[in-house]
């Protein structure tokens, strides 16, 4: 396991935030990485959209035509500014990225007001492959955290002919109804208290009454020592404002405890994913030393990657949403998984 200190990687922090202008001048005064320091990346503009299997995706590209195809996926509650600082660093280095709003986020949308608001892992995993293959992208590192590293880590364990190279914040991160039917103990459960929360009609009602408050404090509990500040939280609430976002989020959360359906079509990809399949391309996971949102221990879960393979601990005070609270050590994952 290697480990980074983000707060004092300053030398680290200005190789590579050195000339992008895309990035605010305030950035080369502090650690982008650092956790008490908010983010100072510019907002994404220049949203493009495009048909994506039953999607029509809003994302953001940067970067050379011809780079070296990197998608990097978000999670939830978070958008595609989780990517603010590491996109431009990239695109500097000569990728081409790709960043999407995932289904239910910012201005992607269903093509049919007829087709099932369906959350679960596959389905949204298959809007990763229907976008390549849209983009005409053959292969492309995959990288994300949350709901964007169970994306990628599917993609790469279902598709790994498409997938080069993979980097996932908290690990192996692939689920299966049976395996969440498992009580954990007391304080495991505590943790997933707004699981349990959206399994109700109150948490629907409470969700869609409160989304932007909710997630703002999913925010404070899981990156406890990053000092955000209200800009950098409103430009991604602004992407909760979907008309599909609390049917997304609510059924994502139903399906994983059984109490949702999901789509037939998914049913032969569920059944690979039950039986916890392994990740044999070049892999480098990442976690936070100040992670407050449920995570897996990185030694149970080493054994799912069965290629080249590292763990980085990034420390510094990092939380649940490593790509906005340590951009540059981010980036250099993703930039290092390529040459494992």
């Amino acid at each position: 396991m290697t480990i980074f200190d983000a707060s004092n990687s300053l030398d680290f922090q200005r190789r590579d935030f050195l000339g992008l202008a895309t990035l605010a001048t305030a950035a080369a005064l502090v650690p982008a990485g650092s956790a008490l320091a908010a983010s100072v990346a510019a907002p994404f503009t220049g949203l493009k959209q495009v048909d994506a299997g039953p999607l029509n995706v809003g994302y953001v590209e940067m970067g050379p035509a011809r780079g070296k195809p990197v998608l990097l996926f978000h999670g939830w509650p978070y958008d595609i500014h989780a990517f603010a600082e590491v996109a431009p660093i990239l695109a500097a280095k000569g990728y081409r990225v790709i960043v999407p709003h995932l289904r239910g986020h910012g201005t992607t949308r269903f093509h049919d007001a007829a087709t099932a608001r369906n959350g679960q892992q596959a389905a949204i995993a298959a809007d990763g492959i229907a976008l390549m293959d849209a983009l005409g992208i053959r292969q492309a590192i995959v990288a994300g955290f949350d709901w964007g590293a169970r994306t990628a880590d599917i993609m790469a364990a279902l598709w790994p002919e498409r997938c080069k190279a993979l980097v996932s914040v908290s690990g192996y991160l692939i689920g299966s109804q049976a395996a969440n039917a498992k009580p954990l103990p007391p304080k495991a459960e505590l943790q997933w208290w707004y699981q349990f929360y959206f399994a109700t009609e109150r948490g629907r009602a409470g969700y869609a009454a409160n989304t932007s408050a909710f997630n703002r404090q999913i925010w404070e509990l899981a990156s406890p020592q990053w000092a955000f500040d209200d800009a950098t939280f409103a430009r991604s609430a602004a992407s909760f404002v979907n008309r599909d976002h609390v049917d997304i989020v609510i059924h994502n959360y139903r399906w994983r405890l059984g109490l949702a359906e999901g789509e037939a079509q998914y049913d032969a990809l569920e059944a690979r994913l039950a039986t916890g399949p392994t990740i044999a391309i070049p892999t480098i996971t990442m976690e936070g030393d100040a992670n407050g949102a449920p995570h897996p221990d990185p030694a149970s879960y080493a054994g799912k990657f069965t290629g080249k393979y590292a763990h980085r601990l990034i420390t510094g005070g990092i939380g649940h949403n490593l790509p906005q609270e340590a951009p540059a050590a981010f980036a250099q994952a993703v930039i290092d998984v390529g040459s494992l």
